[in-house]
């Protein structure tokens, strides 16, 4: 099984770095997993975007890209569920 490396936009590295401790505590074991699997269960892809996919932790949200061809997952955005999905 291939390894993806996982990159951060700075959108979700400034999105991190306002979230409480405890978020980014629960929120960061659930990003490093999608180097493994960046399909886990749960995770959906968003109507409207062709490339676009999110994880679920909490009230937040994990909207990231995947580039099988890289192997890449670039995270774009850690959010709070009501303003983590990118206008269509």
């Amino acid at each position: 099984m291939t390894e993806y490396r996982v990159t951060f936009a700075r959108s979700a590295r400034h999105d991190l770095e306002i979230l409480s401790t405890s978020v980014v505590n629960r929120v960061f074991p659930k990003i490093e997993t999608l180097a493994n699997q960046p399909r886990p269960l749960g995770c959906l892809k968003l109507r409207g975007w062709h490339d676009l996919w999110r994880i679920r932790v909490g009230d937040y949200r994990v909207i990231y890209s995947i580039d099988d061809a890289g192997p890449i997952v670039d995270i774009l955005y850690v959010r709070h569920r009501s303003k983590a999905y990118p206008p269509v």
